[in-house]
C-alpha cells in the first residue's frame, strides 16, 4: 500500500492552540499541455514552536507549498489559517526592487514590519558581510550577494515562524554556519517549516515530517519512517 495515499484525520487543535493549520490545499498551474496539479489535498498543523520537515523528490510540490504558506501565491482551494508571526520563504526575493539599493530594502521592510530602520540595517549590514556593495542597487548584486542580503533581511525581523526552502547553502563553510546558527540554535524556540534534504538537521531539529508524492502528501511524527519513505520515493 502507497505510505502516502490516505492522509491522517484532521482533528481540530486544541483550545488555545496556535499555529499554522492547512486543509485540503489543491494548487494547479495551467500549462501548454493543460491544467498541472502541482499539489492535491494536503493537511497538517503546525503549532508554535514547533518544526516541520518537507521532504519529497524534485517537482513534488515543496517550493510551491512553502509559497502558499507565505502568501506568496494563492491555493486553486483548500484553507491556510495562521496564527503566527509568519516570515516569507526565507531567502525569496520577489518583494524586492531591482532599483534599490540594499540598505534601502532593509528600511522599506522595516518600516513595513515596524522594526526601527537604523537597527534593522545594523543587523543587516552585520550578517550579509556585504559591506559598502549594501548601498548599491540589488540588480547589481550576484546570486550569493542577494541571498545573503535576503537571508539577513528575513532574520531581521523577529517572526514567530520561518519558511525555509534550501537557502543554507549561501556562501562558504563559515557562512553556512553562520546561517545554520542563526536559525537553529538562536531562534530554537521558534516555529519552521523546512524543506531540506539534510538527514541529520531534520533528526536534530524538526518534530515531524511531511513527505510529498506527486502532489500527495501524509505527515509522519516518526522521522525514521519518514526519511526511509523517502529514500525510497
Amino acid at each position: 500500500m502507497n505510505a502516502l495515499a490516505k492522509p491522517p484525520p484532521a482533528s481540530a487543535p486544541l483550545a488555545g492552540w496556535r499555529g499554522i493549520r492547512v486543509r485540503g490545499l489543491v494548487k494547479d498551474y495551467a500549462t501548454n499541455i493543460g491544467v498541472t496539479r502541482v499539489l492535491d489535498g494536503i493537511s497538517f498543523d503546525l503549532g508554535a514552536g514547533r518544526k516541520m520537515a518537507v521532504l519529497g523528490n524534485n517537482g513534488s510540490g515543496k517550493s510551491t507549498l512553502v509559497k502558499l504558506v507565505g502568501g506568496v501565491e494563492a491555493p486553486t482551494s483548500g484553507t491556510i489559517e495562521k496564527d503566527m508571526f509568519m516570515s516569507w520563504p526565507l531567502g525569496f526575493s520577489g518583494g524586492v526592487e531591482a532599483n534599490m539599493s540594499g540598505a534601502a530594502s532593509v528600511r522599506f521592510i522595516a518600516r513595513l514590519y515596524g522594526r526601527p530602520e537604523d537597527e534593522a540595517l545594523a543587523f543587516v549590514e552585520d550578517f550579509a558581510e556585504l559591506g559598502r556593495k549594501i548601498f548599491l542597487p540589488v540588480g547589481v548584486y550576484s546570486s550569493g550577494m542577494r541571498a545573503r542580503l535576503m537571508f539577513a533581511l528575513t532574520l531581521a525581523i523577529d517572526f514567530e515562524c520561518f519558511l525555509v526552502d534550501e537557502v543554507l547553502a549561501v556562501g562558504d563553510a563559515r557562512f553556512q554556519r553562520k546561517c545554520h546558527d542563526a536559525l537553529f540554535v538562536q531562534r530554537a524556540h521558534r516555529a519552521m517549516l523546512l524543506v531540506s534534504h539534510d538527514a541529520n538537521v531534520i533528526r536534530n531539529f524538526c518534530a515531524s515530517a511531511l513527505v510529498l508524492k506527486r502532489g500527495r502528501g501524509r505527515v509522519f511524527e516518526d522521522l525514521e519512517l519518514a526519511l526511509s519513505i523517502y529514500a525510497t520515493l
